[in-house]
């Protein structure tokens, strides 16, 4: 009787252990790439993302967030997208135009006055649906539009006036609508990652950035280049995108659970 009782109780413990195993075995993992750093509001708006996601798939996918470039420069992940390396990614309309040139229109300077019409433009806009309407052709698509904010300036030195641009050596991300505006401002335009800013400034490589106000605040500019100079000169809010191979995988429901996971981590990052 004893050892019948054993033998039930093993049974038991190995039902347990494989139905907790399955569980586990079930849970996929979804790498999420962006290059600010933790303390900013695009982590905060991923990780909403990300628990909702594992909240309406009901726990089938799990959404692992890589902040501060740590798997790729905004440029690679967005091709690490299109490899299906990488599923997720958010980053600036401008770095996506490089696949669809259309979207360099959206760097264009003073495009749009408030964050209502840039709301307006990116939500309504028959013309930039059609756009985004383009991604999953290029290996990547687009689910909704995170809030970053307009661009300004953070420079060693005070600019006071358009003189003092002349030849100052500027970070901008890369986007040769940006870079030629930026030159005809005066500036010395410098390319280079996002994570790597601080220690150019820092070092003297370059003067100053531009970037949304949010994104100076969470990489700290402000302690390199103490200058501020509220230009809000492109509104540059940063689409969140899946890889299509990803998308693809993804049954008719979970398709579903995603995209409103991430319309709702984009109206709270507004």
């Amino acid at each position: 009787m004893q050892r019948r009782n054993l033998i039930k109780q093993a049974a038991v413990v190995f039902a347990v252990a494989a139905l907790w195993a399955g569980s586990v075995a079930a849970q996929t993992i979804l790498k999420f790439s962006h290059t600010d750093q933790p303390g900013g509001a695009r982590q905060k708006a991923a990780e909403l993302f990300a628990q909702k996601v594992e909240q309406y798939t009901q726990g089938r996918y799990k959404v692992q967030i890589f902040p501060a470039g740590q798997l790729a420069n905004d440029p690679k992940s967005v091709e690490q997208m299109q490899l299906g390396g990488i599923d997720f990614a958010v980053t600036g309309t401008g770095t996506y135009a490089t696949h669809i040139p259309s979207l360099n229109l959206t760097v264009l300077p003073f495009l749009v006055d408030s964050y209502q019409q840039g709301w307006k433009l990116y939500d309504e806009s028959k013309w930039m649906q059609a756009q985004f309407a383009k991604g999953p052709e290029k290996g990547f698509r687009f689910l909704s539009t995170f809030e970053a904010g307009f661009r300004s300036m953070t420079t060693k030195d005070p600019l006071r006036t358009p003189a003092d641009a002349k030849g100052k050596k500027l970070r901008s991300f890369p986007n040769e609508m940006m870079r030629w505006q930026l030159e005809e401002m005066g500036f010395s335009v410098q390319i280079m990652p996002l994570p790597e800013v601080y220690l150019a400034i820092q070092q003297g490589v370059v003067a100053g950035q531009e970037n949304p106000i949010d994104t100076i605040h969470a990489n700290k500019f402000y302690e390199v280049a103490p200058n501020v100079t509220l230009t809000q000169h492109v509104y540059s809010p940063i689409p969140l995108t899946i890889s299509e191979k990803t998308w693809q995988k993804l049954s008719p429901a979970d398709r579903e659970a995603v995209t409103k996971a991430a319309k709702e981590a984009a109206d709270w990052s507004r």
